[in-house]
Parts: structure tokens; sequence; C-alpha cells
């Protein structure tokens, strides 16, 4: 790069850094609110509905995340980087809304008001995650998919397990208050970062002018009546209900059995909270560094479909194995098996399916079409976390393992139809 040029998104250097921090960030807050607060108020009494009740109210925006997709879209003439202003809007937004976690009280009761701030916090983050998504797919080369997508499953679980880790020893013994410090100055220093690499190097630093459009007939095409139209008619095409019902079904059978294990291990299987997210956080950090970047390596080099198959085949085996050893769910290591099995693999498995998403992403509606699936696996997330309870009020951890192991090996043969399906159009 020459001596003075701005950094900027499409050099794979600073695209790295940007995707890193930004991920990191939001892994920390999931580390924080989906891993250390659910054992800590598990541990406090709170019941597996209540908790699964809790998760799923901070997901709920996850859901309506294609509804940011046409206005990402939409309006992105800016002069600082059509993408880039909404990445630094949303950030800005979900660090603030931050603030609120001490207002939130303490004990069991609290924790409906603890889903409240996270689910404002979850508003901006889907907001953010459209944005970024949709600038990886204007300016990564298409053969480098694989990669990107390793790059923030990487950042995600990184700052996941950071989280898991770090606040399982601060929330104890330093309380909230430092806990949210921490957490807003991490954000604070995602956005900084967001803010000095420019996605071209034509844009300048901060401005709230945007340029005037150079096809007015753009301009009927890219409304947001427009592209929710458009995000409507893909929904019916035969490869996107193929893909959607994937992502749905994956992350539902993941949801479900590991939010009841987590819970059983605490209430029933002599695990304390802190020991639990430590764990948690460990699985996630080997599967989301090492684990993610094989795979995304690979993923470019065989094919993301081929990697995609191969990676649910593994997941059906790993929770057959997983509902082996909850047989005896009361012996520590079988449980730490089951978790470590029904954690690592399932996490890989975006890395193969998101650049087979992005194929089909490509072009003026990116952020929306990109949004559409994202909300799948979010939906099929949230469904399965409201489902631990019921579900596990009528069967046992090694059933609900093996009712997974069904589901992946569904997908695993959908993949075979599906290579047809989901061709890049």
């Amino acid at each position: 790069m020459p001596f003075g040029c701005p950094p900027t998104f499409r050099d794979p250097g600073w695209r790295s850094l940007v995707i890193l921090l930004i991920y990191g960030y939001q892994g920390l807050i999931a580390g924080f609110g989906l891993t250390v607060l659910p054992n800590y108020f598990a541990e406090m009494g709170a019941t597996p509905a209540a908790i699964g009740g809790y998760i799923a109210m901070i997901g709920l925006p996850w859901i309506l995340q294609p509804l940011w997709g046409p206005l990402v879209d939409g309006h992105g003439r800016s002069h600082m980087g059509g993408r880039r202003s909404w990445v630094l809007l949303a950030l800005a937004g979900a660090v603030a809304s931050l603030g609120g976690l001490g207002f939130a009280g303490s004990g069991p009761s609290a924790l409906p008001w603890f889903g409240l701030v996270l689910l404002v916090h979850s508003g901006f983050a889907s907001l953010l995650d459209a944005a970024v998504d949709a600038m990886i797919i204007d300016c990564v080369p298409l053969k480098r998919f694989g990669q990107a997508t390793a790059l923030t499953r990487t950042g995600f679980v990184t700052g996941t397990a950071l989280g898991a880790l770090l606040f399982s020893w601060v929330l104890p013994g330093y309380g909230l208050a430092v806990a949210s410090t921490l957490l807003m100055l991490f954000g604070a220093a995602a956005g900084l970062v967001a803010l000095l690499v420019r996605e071209t190097g034509t844009d300048v630093l901060l401005s709230l002018r945007c340029h005037p459009l150079a096809d007015p007939m753009r301009a009927s095409r890219t409304t947001y009546g427009s592209l929710v139209g458009q995000m409507f008619q893909q929904m019916r095409q035969r490869g996107t209900i193929a893909l959607l019902a994937l992502c749905v079904a994956e992350e539902f059978a993941t949801a479900t059995f590991g939010v009841h294990l987590g819970v059983g291990m605490i209430q029933d299987g002599g695990w304390d909270a802190a020991s639990l997210s430590r764990l948690q956080g460990g699985l996630t950090l080997v599967g989301g560094t090492v684990g993610a970047l094989s795979i995304g390596h690979w993923s470019d080099r065989i094919g993301h479909h081929t990697m995609l198959r191969l990676l649910l085949g593994a997941c059906a085996l790993a929770y057959l194995v997983a509902g082996l050893m909850v047989l005896t769910p009361h012996v520590a290591w079988r449980s730490a098996t089951a978790m470590t099995l029904s954690s690592i693999v399932p996490a890989l498995v975006f890395v193969a399916l998101a650049p087979t998403v992005m194929r089909r992403s490509r072009g003026v509606g990116a952020a929306t079409q990109f949004a559409l699936f994202m909300a799948a696996l979010n939906t099929g997330g949230i469904l399965g976390s409201a489902a631990s309870g019921p579900v596990g009020a009528v069967l046992a951890s090694w059933q609900i393992a093996l009712g997974g192991a069904c589901i992946f090996l569904a997908c695993t043969a959908a993949t075979f139809r599906m290579h047809i399906l989901v061709a890049e159009p």
C-alpha cells in the first residue's frame, strides 16, 4: 500500500483485523449474555424454561434481521462508505445500550430485565452483522469467501470463549458494573478500528453527505419496499427454501440439546456455574480458531458444498456418541465429553454454510438476501432454546441427543439433492 493511503477493507490484512475485532466484540457479548449469565442464574435456581425464554428473548431481533437488509442496501450512498456508515452507527448504538445493564438488578427476578437490555443490544448487533456481511460480499473475492467466513467465526468464538472465561471470574468477583464497563470498552475499541479502516480508498473518515445517484432508474430498484419484495420473491425459490430449512433444522437441534445439557450439568450433575462457563469457553475457543480456520481453508479448496455435507455427517455422529455419554448423566467426564462433541462440531457447520449462502447473495441486494439466511439460523436457535424446557420435560437427555443426530442425518441426506438447487444463480 502506498505511503499516505488510508487503510481499506479491501486490503486482506486490514480486512482481517476489522472482521476479527467486530465479531470478537459480538462474541464477547455472547460469552457474557449466553454463557455466563445463564449459568449464573441456573446456579441461583432459575428453571430451564426461564433460561430458555431469556435466551429466546435476546435472539428475537435476529429473527427480524432481514428487515435491516433493505435499509443497508437501499441507503448505501454515504461518503463514508455505503456499508461502513451502517457499521459505525450500529456499533455506537450497541455500545450505548450496554449502559442499561447497571439498572437490571440482581437475583433470579432480574433475568427478564437482563433480557430486555440485551434484546435492545441485539437489535443494533443484528444491524451491524447485516452491514459487515454485505461489506464482505461486496469486497472479498469469490474464492476467498471460505477464508472470510472462517475469520468471522474465529473472531466470534474467540470472543465468546474470552467472554465466558473472563466474566465467569469478573461477575462474581467484581460485580456487574465492572463487567458492563469492560464490554463497553471493547466495543469502543472495535468501533475505533472500524472508523479508521475505510471501505474503499475514496471514502472520507466522517461525513453526513451522500453521493448522488448516477442512474435515476436505480432508485426504483433499491427502495425499501422493492428490496423487501425481492426478498419475498427469493423465498419462493426452491434452492432458497432448501437452504432456509437446513439453517433452521441444524440450529434447532444444536440449541435444544445445548441448553438442556448445560442446565442439567449444573442442577443435576454437580457442576458449578464458573466451571461450566470455563469448559464451554475453552471448547468454543478450540473449535473457533484452529477448527474454523482449517475448515475455511479446505472449504475454499474442495468446495463449500462438499465440506458442508461432510460436517453435517460429522454432527450426526457426534450427537449419537453424545447421547451414549449422557446415558449416565451424573458422571462428570461423560457429560463433559457430551458437551465437547455437541459444541465443537456444529459450530463449524457455519464456516461451510455461509459461503454457499454468500454465492447466492451477490448483487444489489446482498445485505437483504444474506440477512434472510442468517435470520433462519437465528430462528432455529431461538426455537431450540425455547423448546429445550418443554422437550426436556418429556424426553431424557440421551433421547434429545439421539433426536439431534437424526436431524443432522436428515440434513446430510438433503445436501445430495440440494447440490443442484443451491447452485449459484
